[in-house]
């Protein structure tokens, strides 16, 4: 800048009254073109997608806590009182911003999964006493409660399968997808799952949509019960895609299994690892064959003085 010339002011940014956001200022031709442009519905996936409804992921995640809170915990008659309508309420709100079938009343889904809470505490009591029972480092049925990531990804999935169950849209995924980002179990809300239910540890853990899963069933970590995939798998919607395990199944860690014709026949253990597509009968036991190791015994000259390894894959 020469001697005696005035630096150019700088143009402040305007500042919305009362708030806090800050807006840079734009070429109005520019702006005009790209509001036109994005206010142009399109008709593709993200049209479709929000005239269904989008609901608020953050009102969906506190409303299902908040449910899960009072079939775990609640007892009193006062507080319950006071709970069961705000969440009433709250569900009805949510109901309203989805596009519900042909024949689904918002009204009678609330009211119709108000009646379900008794049983799906009844359900949970009994996943948390085969957590328990079947747990060696369990301490406490209040231990598992509050600190086990599947009777917090259990819980959720029952409460999601019943609004599934009354044909709720959009809501039910959402609170699976909740539960997943914070437990690292996948279940999907479609899924059908017995009585005394118990995941140990848990994560990796995926359930898919039409999973049939008997009573007194255990899953360890890593365990997928999934579809095979095809190259149009929308003409499978609605087709069972998932296996079948019956009562009183073991399945390890790092199981694969896939397919809607595969049934796991009841009283079977699955060892870790193992990828099965085809079905097994009753009472098996099924074990991938272990990998062949090699050990060398080292002299003591190169136990005193380590060489480098060289690996040869």
């Amino acid at each position: 800048m020469k001697h005696g010339e005035q630096r150019a002011p700088v143009k402040a940014a305007s500042r919305t009254v009362g708030t806090d956001r800050t807006d840079a200022p734009i070429d109005r031709a520019v702006l005009d073109r790209v509001v036109t442009e994005l206010s142009d519905p399109e008709g593709g996936a993200l049209s479709k997608a929000s005239s269904e409804g989008l609901p608020d992921r953050k009102e969906v995640a506190e409303w299902v806590e908040r449910c899960r809170r009072l079939v775990i915990m609640e007892h009193e008659r006062s507080a319950l009182r006071s709970e069961l309508p705000y969440l009433a309420a709250r569900l009805l709100d949510q109901l309203q911003g989805v596009n519900l079938p042909d024949g689904v009343v918002a009204a009678q889904v609330v009211e119709g999964f108000l009646e379900r809470l008794p049983e799906i505490r009844s359900k949970l009591s009994e996943d948390v006493t085969a957590a328990y029972e079947g747990d060696p480092a369990a301490r406490s049925f209040a231990e598992i409660v509050v600190s086990y990531p599947s009777v917090r990804a259990i819980s959720i999935y029952r409460i999601a399968h019943e609004l599934h169950a009354l044909r709720v849209p959009i809501l039910p995924r959402m609170m699976a997808e909740h539960a997943h980002g914070h437990t690292g179990i996948d279940i999907h809300p479609g899924a059908r799952i017995g009585r005394r239910f118990f995941i140990d540890h848990g994560t990796g853990v995926v359930v898919g949509e039409t999973t049939i899963i008997g009573d007194d069933v255990r899953l360890y970590q890593g365990v997928t019960l999934g579809a095979r995939s095809p190259r149009h798998g929308e003409s499978l919607r609605g087709v069972k895609r998932h296996p079948t395990i019956e009562d009183d199944v073991t399945i390890y860690a790092g199981v694969t299994i896939l397919g809607g014709d595969t049934v796991i026949g009841r009283g079977s253990v699955i060892g870790g690892n193992v990828w099965l597509t085809e079905s097994v009968p009753p009472h098996s036991k099924v074990i991938a064959e272990p990998p062949q190791q090699l050990v060398e015994q080292r002299s003591r000259l190169e136990a005193a003085h380590p060489l480098p390894l060289h690996w040869d894959i």
